[in-house]
């Protein structure tokens, strides 16, 4: 999930996008965001990273309490069939935020985020939908939730998402053959991220992805308010 909100988802021509289509920064002055957008995608998300298998629930525990499911139902977005996925934050057994995140992957393996509805909830009323978009809509563009070989892309910062002023999350692989040991269990060969903000320039995350698993491990950039997987359903 590229995309987590601040508290605690191609054609033969544009196969592997170069890092520079889609390096930026969060500077006014930066090149405006231009990216070569794949017209031909896979049948599903089965990025080793970001394998999004349909009725596939995560639980994470820690910080926050969160759940993520698969849903074996679909989305069109922008004309393209894209993966749906639920992303649930409880405080105690209080919903704080339901997100549906949009998610495809073109024929080289890279998953895109196409889009979100998200809407974050006071005591079981809807309080704010800040931070929604889809792909299409008001200029909206997507971004990169995985690459297909991250390791190719150390170092490299790239937009996981862009509506002005809306949705301006980055991201940059910033460790590869990283060993972690979560509640779930302990992995090796995973990835580590930093994600940061264009619009909140306080976020500074790091994410763990781990092979045929996905997201593991979520932090600060300081250690602090950790969540970890806890359990994993596969169908």
């Amino acid at each position: 999930m590229p995309h987590a909100t601040p508290s605690l988802a191609q054609s033969l021509v544009t196969l592997l996008l170069a890092p520079a289509m889609l390096a930026c920064d969060n500077s006014p002055t930066a090149p405006p965001y231009d990216p070569d957008i794949p017209t031909q995608w896979a049948a599903a998300v089965t990025n080793a990273f970001l394998p999004w298998g349909p009725a596939t629930t995560y639980t994470y525990g820690g910080a926050e309490d969160v759940t993520i499911e698969v849903r074996v139902s679909t989305r069109t977005i922008n004309g393209v069939v894209a993966t749906e996925v639920l992303d649930q934050v409880f405080n105690g057994a209080a919903l704080v935020e339901k997100t549906y995140d949009w998610y495809a992957q073109d024929i080289d393996g890279n998953v895109w985020y196409l889009g979100e509805d998200t809407k974050e909830y006071v005591n079981g009323q809807v309080s704010s939908t800040d931070g929604s978009w889809e792909w299409g809509a008001q200029g909206a563009l997507p971004g990169i939730a995985m690459w297909a070989d991250p390791t190719a892309h150390v170092g490299t910062q790239y937009r996981q998402e862009y509506l002005a002023d809306v949705a301006e999350d980055f991201g940059k692989v910033i460790e590869t053959n990283v060993s972690v040991t979560v509640p779930f269990g302990s992995f090796t060969g995973c990835i580590t991220t930093l994600d940061t903000s264009g619009l909140d320039k306080t976020l500074r995350e790091h994410k763990t992805y781990c092979p045929q698993v996905g997201l593991v491990l979520e932090t600060q950039t300081d250690g602090s308010e950790r969540v970890e997987l806890t359990d994993l359903a596969v169908p």
